[in-house]
């Protein structure tokens, strides 16, 4: 029996203000990591693949290992990082290395990376037109409105040959970065877990791979155009606040993560569309 406690957006945001209020009230030491690692690890995920994955290790893994593990599911890319920041949770796995670096910069917060354990390639989708290629001149491609995964929705269109980014353009990247743009292509940018929702609303969508997942899309299978997993720095990974890499429990779930088991978990049960890292 799975024992993941769901959060709405109502206790989200909720949570999310708790951390900005105590953040407020914080010293200069309120970076150091906590050093009590008894009880449970609480693990913040996202639903579609990451709580899944840490799911698998929970019922068929952590009891051997001597771990206790609790899977906390959030549906926003902000409140995993905040809860592990204030202590809420000890660590969360659903982000790549651009997003946090982008995160820790504009949050002032201490979040380290612990292993990479998959990739989730992003992709372009369309309940409209059958390749990227038939894409109509003026036609709305919706975007995430993240600057790192809005940076790399262009990226993916500047790859397939549908726009030109200028030179030398970052994870920061915006539709102002487009140097030339043959389709006259518009952006909707709407928040990440909005994108599949879209598309019946715009011309295609450039859909996170967790995101499309969990909407019931096959990334493998309907993706116009999909990110090669090549030399591809986006890869997921288990995280958690600095100065508690060291706390024997993430180390017990690092080395589970990485596990042959999981690594067959992976590819049996996403084809191909999520794809591990290890």
């Amino acid at each position: 029996m799975r024992n993941t406690a769901k959060l709405t957006t109502a206790v989200l945001a909720a949570g999310a203000l708790t951390f900005g209020l105590s953040a407020c009230g914080s010293d200069k030491g309120s970076s150091s990591a906590s050093s009590d690692y008894s009880g449970p690890l609480v693990v913040a995920a996202s639903p579609t693949p990451h709580a899944e994955i840490l799911d698998y290790v929970k019922d068929h893994l952590a009891k051997k290992a001597g771990l206790d593990l609790e899977v906390k599911e959030f549906t926003d890319y902000v409140t995993p990082n905040t809860a592990t920041e204030d202590g809420s949770v000890g660590a969360n796995y659903f982000q790549n290395q651009p997003y946090l670096d982008d995160f820790n910069k504009k949050n002032g917060t201490h979040i380290v990376p612990v292993v990479t354990v998959h990739l989730e390639p992003l992709g372009l989708y369309s309940h409209k037109v059958k390749s990227a290629e038939a894409l109509k001149s003026g036609a709305t491609v919706a975007v995430p409105n993240d600057s790192v995964n809005e940076a790399r929705a262009l990226k993916l269109l500047a790859a397939n040959g549908l726009i030109t980014l200028k030179s030398g353009v970052g994870n920061e990247a915006t539709p102002a970065d487009i140097t030339k743009n043959p389709k006259k292509l518009k952006f909707k940018e709407l928040e990440a877990a909005q994108t599949p929702r879209s598309l019946d609303d715009v011309d295609a969508a450039v859909i996170n791979g967790n995101y499309a997942i969990s909407s019931g899309l096959k990334p493998a299978k309907d993706a116009l155009i999909l990110e090669s997993a090549k030399n591809n720095p986006y890869g997921n990974f288990l995280a958690v606040k600095k100065g508690n890499e060291k706390d024997p429990r993430v180390k017990k779930l690092a080395k589970l993560l990485t596990s042959p088991e999981v690594k067959k978990f992976i590819e049996s049960k996403y084809a191909g569309s999520v794809i591990p890292s290890f």
